[in-house]
């Protein structure tokens, strides 16, 4: 029950039914907020305790100033939780395992239950190995299923065990598609009280609902865990950015191309650690489709949330994808009420602002490593020439010893590396690659498959491509993979499945596939060229994340693009093409086909959509969507309310958190005789940090499950076993692409292992095993932006598994530092304008730290002392950010705060 101090309680009557609300217009100051922080505001008034919620923090909520930078804590409370099945099985491991440690501290099992709705949907797990075939949808679930299954046992057992746990079972869709499909409510109705819809994901792509007014972000699996337990999420008042909206977009650009564009102007503003909030007229103009489409990249900006207003166009998709008329009429009847629908004309009070023409945006794709490196398309071939040179360097650089100033060699055209390799397919028919041969076009991730305007244009491209003769390259591996059962729905009812099924794109699951690495092998003979003559091949993907090691482990260079672009790219075989003035191909009778050619107009796109999508499609997919197929209703699982543990197993295990936990907190202490286990450069993300992909026989991990009696055949990839800390800590920084300072000359989970004679080079895994067994604690140092990315709790549980104590980084983006301290891993960053390198660490030091027992006082101190064995000595800043934050921290991690707390209740 609320405190009510501002007397905020109140009732809405909506047709026949009656609500209770808590007004926002009761608190002096509420109407110049922001929507985002009119959201937050009625979380306070709602929750208000006296104690973590009071009414001075409503007050200063109220009283927000829009140009201080963040210093007053608040504590949120989401209505729900989502999560998808790579970040969802360790929590529900971690759930499992808090079970038997309650029952250990002679506690009560039971209390460890969801108190808000948690959701998850199995959609990380399907790989396209199979593609190009008409069962290779049912192929891949089979290889789906058998790969997962102690896994997907272990889920069902989870929702058969926990209250208020759902799963959406495989083959269903991508989480955050469903989510703004199916899941989000816009506003929640809970125990006869309506309030706005606010969630955390496990997944950093949960602000893809931002779209529909539904304020979320993204956390790490333990924040996850504890808003599922009621803990409130500890959080400073956000910076809010205005981003205004004008104009509309041109005919011939596409979402993708907009998102792109925000992306590349946003990451320049700077973001990090702030609320993005669009307005203006523009946003009325900008489908929910779109919108979404902006909102699911918001992690690409850095940003922790970005919104849209509730209005007609929410009301309108809402309706669309099937939810009930009473609840149409309760989100508009609340949304008006509360101040919370769109005026156009409006202009909240902002913390800064940023401005775009929808009119002066152009088709666009990224890359080749970073979303943020917007490239115009018709710039595309040209900046390729320049960026593949990264990536042949050596080869480029030898070239031109030999043929200095103007005699370059016909194998370096237009300043571009060349290096022609002749590939011979099964059939027997040959065909030669090159450095930027696209070997993977993948229509995947929830960010467009989300979006039917993109989708259909994607289908129509194939279609004006099948009519002129053309087809994909037999060098690339082309998927599809939507985001919902809908969109394969729309494509058949508009006839268009045929024309995607002959330029190579038949469907390969229902889920994430290439955007998070499950890409599958490329051919065997192309994987062979490839990694035999060291070729720079491209992958292009309707996502939203390219950084480097993460699409394929043959890839180096990847680039976004529309689901039209990938189609086109597809068909054009190279990054060397210039698809907005060469030729593609050629038609039956030997002209030349170009993009315009085959590019739908507008309108051909919207007549589409108007008549092949409709709210029985939704209705129907959705109708028992919690069900699953009998394939999933037929496993077998335990019973009882603690989880029966199979020794045996390589993909559930019970994690070491709570061995030799007491309810009393052992005091923190300083750090001494710390070595480094890496020293790392700029833009380092959790791709780089969490294990994901594909896992190799000669890494730790493939060791490990060699030893446990798996064939290589059934490795899987690190994502499916994230229930096991054993693989997971195996995969820790060991991305094919990590550049570790200490071992220079490396790429990979490698480091110097100083507990032996010379420091040799070593895995990072086995030289944090020696140094554990020796008692040397561990330190990571670290550029700018370190740990941006998704939020994945793994890049922290298996830095600390690994022994890390603490990270001294330039900065941080803000997931990662925050599930550092949820792990009991101190979070420190260098003084400002100071790095390793100006400093001259070479991380051949023995570091100590000093003065981080000031905590035990129940203070947080501003900076700590680090000194080195060297004589380098200076004041690290201490980024525990809030009092919560030091709560966490004091009580070795989040899980073992709420642990005491809820045996203390």
């Amino acid at each position: 029950m609320s405190a009510n101090s501002f007397d905020a309680r109140s009732t809405l009557q909506v047709g026949d039914e009656s609500y209770e609300i808590f007004r926002l217009d009761k608190v002096e100051g509420s109407a110049r907020l922001p929507y985002s922080l009119k959201v937050l505001l009625e979380n306070l008034l709602r929750t208000e305790d006296g104690a973590n919620i009071t009414a001075d923090h409503i007050r200063a909520l109220g009283g927000w100033d829009s140009q201080a930078q963040p210093s007053q804590e608040i504590q949120f409370t989401p209505a729900r939780v989502i999560m998808q099945d790579f970040t969802g099985v360790p929590c529900v491991v971690d759930l499992a395992t808090m079970r038997e440690a309650v029952k250990e501290l002679g506690g009560d099992p039971a209390k460890i239950n969801p108190l808000a709705p948690a959701e998850l949907v199995i959609d990380h797990s399907v790989i396209a190995d199979k593609f190009g075939t008409n069962d290779a949808f049912a192929q891949n679930v089979e290889l789906e299923y058998g790969r997962n299954r102690e896994r997907y046992q272990f889920l069902r057992w989870g929702q058969t065990a926990f209250d208020e746990f759902k799963v959406v079972p495989p083959g269903t869709g991508i989480v955050h598609q469903v989510n703004i499909e199916h899941l989000a409510r816009t506003v929640m109705v809970r125990n006869g009280q309506a309030y706005p819809d606010t969630l955390v994901g496990t997944d950093s792509h949960t602000t893809m609902v931002n779209g529909l007014g539904v304020l979320g972000w993204g956390v790490g699996g333990i924040e996850a865990e504890a808003a599922m337990l009621g803990q409130p999420v500890s959080m400073l008042i956000p910076r809010v950015v205005g981003f205004k909206l004008t104009g509309e977009l041109k005919p011939g650009t596409t979402a993708t191309d907009l998102v792109l564009t925000i992306t590349e102007m946003l990451r320049k503003h700077g973001v990090v650690g702030k609320f993005v909030e669009f307005y203006g007229e523009g946003v009325a103009a900008t489908s929910l489709a779109n919108r979404a489409t902006i909102g699911n990249m918001s992690p690409e900006f850095g940003s922790t949330a970005a919104i849209f207003p509730i209005d007609d166009e929410t009301i309108k998709y809402l309706k669309l994808t099937g939810r009930s008329e009473q609840q149409l009429a309760l989100v508009e009847a609340y949304a008006k009420e509360q101040g919370l629908w769109l005026d156009p004309a409006a202009e909240p009070d902002f913390s800064e602002k940023l401005e775009l023409d929808l009119a002066t945006v152009v088709p666009s794709i990224a890359g080749p490593k970073r979303p943020q490196d917007r490239i115009v398309l018709a710039n595309a071939a040209e900046q390729f020439k320049q960026d593949v040179r990264a990536y042949v360097n050596d080869e480029y650089e030898a070239s031109k010893e030999s043929f200095p100033s103007s005699d370059a060699p016909s194998s370096i055209p237009n300043g571009a590396p060349s290096n022609p390799v002749t590939v011979t397919a099964p059939d027997g028919t040959s065909y030669e690659i090159d450095h930027g041969a696209v070997t993977v076009a993948a229509i995947t991730s929830c960010t467009n498959t989300s979006n039917p305007y993109v989708m259909v244009a994607a289908a129509l491209v194939a279609k004006k491509a099948v009519e002129k003769g053309l087809t994909r390259k037999p060098w690339v591996k082309t998927t599809l993979a939507p985001g919902s059962k809908v969109v394969t729905d729309y494509f058949e009812k508009a006839g268009l499945t045929p024309y995607l099924d002959k330029v190579g794109f038949n469907l390969v699951g229902y889920g994430c596939t290439t955007c998070i690495g499950n890409s599958g092998p490329l051919p065997e003979e192309v994987s062979k060229a490839v990694n035999d003559h060291d070729l720079a091949v491209t992958s292009v993907l309707s996502g939203n994340r390219n950084f480097e090691g993460r699409i394929n482990p043959d890839v180096k260079m990847n680039y976004l693009a529309s689901p039209p672009l990938v189609v086109a790219y597809a068909i054009a075989g190279s990054m060397k093409v210039d698809i907005t003035r060469d030729a593609l191909g050629t038609d039956q009778d030997g002209n030349p086909v170009f993009l315009k050619d085959i590019w739908p107009s507008e309108a051909e796109v919207n007549d589409v959509v108007a008549n092949a999508i409709g709210e029985d499609m939704f209705s129907k997919s959705y109708s028992d969507v919690f069900a699953g197929d009998a394939q999933w209703q037929a496993l077998p699982i335990p019973t009882g309310n603690t989880f029966e543990w199979d020794p045996q197993s390589t993909y559930v295990r019970k994690p070491p958190y709570f061995e030799g936990m007491t309810m009393e907190t052992t005091p923190v202490s300083d750090i001494s005789g710390a070595r480094v286990l890496a020293k790392l450069g700029d833009s380092v993300t959790t791709d780089h940090i969490s294990p994901a992909g594909a896992i190799k026989a000669d890494t730790p991990a493939g060791k490990y499950l060699t030893e446990h009696g798996v064939e290589r055949r059934d490795f899987n990839s690190y994502g499916s076993r994230r229930g096991n800390h054993e693989v997971m800590i195996r995969g820790t920084f060991a991305n094919i692409r990590l550049r570790n300072q200490i071992a220079p000359g490396t790429e990979g989970g490698y480091t110097r292992d100083f507990t032996q004679d010379g420091g040799p080079v070593s895995f990072i895994y086995d030289a944090s095993q020696n140094y554990q067994a020796a008692g040397i604690p561990l330190v990571v140092l670290a550029g700018k932006e370190y740990g941006s990315g998704s939020s994945r709790d793994w890049a922290a549980k298996g830095t600390a598994l690994l022994g890390v104590k603490a990270v001294i980084a330039e900065s941080y983006e803000r997931i990662h530092r925050s599930n550092l301290i949820g792990m009991g891993v101190l979070p420190l960053q260098f003084p400002e304008g100071q790095s390793a390198a100006s400093l001259g660490l070479t991380g051949e030091e023995t570091f100590s730290i000093s003065g981080v027992t000031a905590l035990n006082e129940g203070t947080t101190p501003r900076t700590v002392k680090v000194t080195t064995d060297t004589g380098v000595e200076f004041d690290a800043v201490v980024r525990i950010d809030t009092p919560g934050e030091a709560d966490y921290y004091r009580n070795g991690g989040i899980m073992q705060y709420v642990l005491r707390s809820l045996i203390r209740k």
